[in-house]
């Protein structure tokens, strides 16, 4: 598997479409699509990119060894065994709630 293809599993795995993966990252669903055919160059910048944005171990994403996502912190760790143990109504409105949340601090 190359890194191009481990690019690809985690868009696939986050469950993010190419242009709104590309958005996250700064780039165009056009860039992004060249560089997922290897049409356009993969920069490091556009690694640590990616790497920092989803929590992706960086060495897995250049290697394929170790494990895909990075070591999550204990807030993070706690938030997902919670969140998983909500009903999906609850986890819906949580959602959403942080969404505004990112909105609010972007501001």
């Amino acid at each position: 598997m190359t890194i191009l293809d481990r690019i690809r599993l985690v868009r696939k795995k986050i469950g993010l479409k190419q242009g709104e993966f590309a958005d996250r990252i700064g780039l165009t669903q056009t860039s992004m699509s060249m560089i997922e055919n290897g049409k356009a160059p993969l920069t490091d910048k556009n690694i640590k990119l990616i790497c920092a944005t989803f929590a992706v171990d960086e060495d897995w994403l250049r290697t394929g060894k170790g494990e895909m996502f990075g070591a999550q912190s204990p807030y993070e760790k706690e938030l997902l065994e919670t969140f998983s143990k909500l009903t999906a109504d609850t986890q819906e409105f949580i959602l959403d709630m942080a969404k505004n949340l990112l909105k609010r601090q972007k501001k």
